[in-house]
């Protein structure tokens, strides 16, 4: 069968399994619909948390990325994996004790104050729909190749989706859906991963494989090196960022993951303290079973895309190469007229690429803003997982099964995080502010309109993406970090934090970030064009600036709190409350 056929009929069947879950676990309670009525398993709750986790970032663009940046890109595996044991460790369970939904909600009252919660809310939604446009461009990019539809139509298929198990189930048809999900993205990650360890290094285990010898003796990552280097690029394994930018960058993901709030409610769908503690430690080990993977998919794709393209004939490039060229996420320009495709170091366009109608004599499609570097070759980062098993010649039911895991990636992030708008609005803002009074049925109304309004927003960001799936969601991190880390932190381990010192904190930090990231990532502030590297601040990427705006952040917090009066006496017992250990006592399971 073709990959066409063999991807209908896997997206088919795990499409009408998330369906068939979301109609069985639907919502019928405010409870059920913000965390699932509290009363998910650890394993379930752990493998949820993984899906949500292991976003489109993680399953099709952390890969990508690594496989372009080598050794610079570990930034990614050291922030995001770090980040989930800061938040298991450190957050979790004392988030889960004091026993909100969100957390606008968390820091509403630990922070006594509306204006705390509104401000939290407005940061939960800068937060969400940055990183879920990440997901959105991953819908698109998989339904646009795969399922040979318009990108509009598949993002508008993606979104469908999300919309009938998000708005009929909520938490509870969003969490039973998720592990369903990280069945199937688990699979299809590790499956070609397998096959190609086998095929390059004779070794089925791809994290052993990536460290191998290949047929003739050599080490892969070496060959590796060797292909580089006579490209005129660095050494695969040596890196080109500062250690301050290396540093910046993973304390940023770090730091962001513990104030993701589509992650953080996780813990609230489990009966106890003790099952929060268990599930984040399951969740780990799920989560590692990828990221331990990706680096060595990674150097398979790299390696395998150099050998297939570089000095090739255009008219005996594989199939593969033909395939992705009609998406327009790999381009092909002869500037020297040879026929040949010279893949070397180098940008082979300006800015993002245009693309025409109009063939070049060999049969490419043209790319119109070639620039005049003598590299050939323009390769979206996010193909690299999606393309690899056709690039390695996998069997097409493998190439297949990519396609469904990278679709259940995007999609059960998408959902978590387009929960988190709609509790935000109908839970933080109208429950709590403006309509104290309202019923529970319609703050359940409120939840789903919320959601039908915030896919569509999502929508029109998969329609006009942002750019690459892990560089949006950095940012996203970015943002976390530099707004809710401080407050979440500082509101647990500081009785003296008050509401002024908070709320001065959150807005400082997230303003600085958003100014930063449209100056030097999109260029809106100013000038047209994104500022140079060589303007970055303290010599700060855009993806590593949260650090310093999270320190700011909190300079800004501790100076005004200690500079205005204390917090009520009731707040600092509370605060001393959550910190009591589990099983001590009353404060035990609650």
């Amino acid at each position: 069968m073709s990959v066409q056929l063999w991807t209908w009929i896997l997206v088919g069947i795990t499409f009408s399994l998330y369906f068939g879950i979301a109609i069985w676990a639907r919502a019928g309670s405010t409870k059920e619909f913000y965390v699932a009525g509290g009363g998910v398993s650890p394993l379930a709750n752990g493998m949820a948390t993984a899906a949500d986790w292991m976003s489109a970032a993680s399953f099709i663009s952390m890969a990508g990325l690594i496989s372009f940046m080598g050794y610079d890109g570990s930034v990614f595996l050291m922030g995001w994996t770090g980040g989930y044991v800061l938040l298991a460790l450190l957050l979790a369970p004392y988030l889960r004790k004091f026993g909100k939904f969100t957390v606008p909600d968390f820091i509403g009252d630990r922070y006594y104050s509306n204006t705390a919660r509104t401000v939290a809310v407005i940061c939960a939604l800068i937060v969400s729909f940055t990183y879920v446009a990440g997901q959105m461009r991953g819908v698109g990019i998989v339904f646009s190749q795969f399922l040979q539809v318009d990108i509009t139509i598949g993002v508008i298929i993606g979104m469908s989706v999300v919309l009938v198990f998000a708005f009929l189930g909520g938490m509870k048809g969003i969490t039973y859906t998720q592990v369903a999900q990280y069945c199937v993205l688990i699979f299809a990650f590790m499956v070609p991963a397998f096959f190609i360890s086998m095929q390059m290094t004779g070794n089925p285990i791809p994290q052993i494989g990536m460290g191998g010898k290949l047929e003739g003796g050599t080490f892969l990552l070496d060959k590796l090196d060797t292909l580089h280097t006579q490209l005129g690029f660095n050494e695969y394994t040596s890196g080109t960022k500062s250690t301050w930018d290396v540093f910046a960058i993973t304390l940023a993901l770090m730091v962001g993951t513990a104030g993701l709030p589509h992650v953080i409610v996780r813990f609230f769908t489990v009966p106890k303290v003790k099952d929060a503690r268990k599930s984040a430690g399951l969740a780990l080990l799920f989560i590692a079973i990828l990221y331990t993977t990706a680096p060595a998919i990674a150097v398979f794709a790299r390696t395998n895309l150099i050998e297939t393209v570089d000095n090739q004939s255009y008219t005996e490039i594989p199939q593969w190469f033909r395939n992705w060229e009609d998406t327009g996420l790999i381009a092909w320009t002869d500037k020297n007229k040879d026929g040949k495709i010279q893949y070397v170091n180098g940008a082979a366009l300006d800015g993002k690429p245009k693309y025409t109608e109009a063939r070049g004599a060999n049969g490419e499609r043209l790319v119109s803003n070639a620039n005049a570097s003598s590299n050939e070759l323009y390769v979206d980062r996010d193909i690299m997982v999606l393309a690899n098993p056709e690039i390695a010649n996998l069997p097409n039911w493998v190439i297949a099964l990519v396609a469904a895991g990278g679709l259940a990636a995007a999609l059960s992030t998408a959902a978590g995080l387009l929960l988190v708008i709609s509790t935000s609005i109908s839970h933080d803002l109208i429950k709590k502010q403006i309509k104290p009074n309202i019923s529970e049925k319609g703050e359940l109304l409120a939840a789903r309109i919320s959601i039908l309004i915030a896919i569509i927003i999502a929508g029109l960001f998969g329609i006009y993406p942002p750019g690459f799936v892990a560089a949006v969601v950095a940012l996203a991190f970015g943002l976390a970090a530099a707004s809710f880390f401080p407050a979440i932190i500082l509101g647990i381990f500081d009785k003296r934090m008050n509401s002024k010192g908070a709320i001065a904190g959150m807005i400082v930090g997230i303003t600085l970030m958003l100014f930063y990231m449209i100056r030097y990532k999109t260029g809106l502030i100013g000038v047209m064009d994104p500022r140079p590297a060589s303007e970055w601040w303290f010599g700060t990427s855009p993806e590593g600036f949260g650090t310093v705006a999270m320190i700011i952040n909190v300079i800004v917090s501790v100076v005004v709190s200690r500079m205005t009066e204390a917090p009520p006496e009731n707040v600092q017992e509370m605060v001393e409350n959550i910190r009591i250990p589990s099983g001590a006592g009353e404060a035990s399971n609650h």
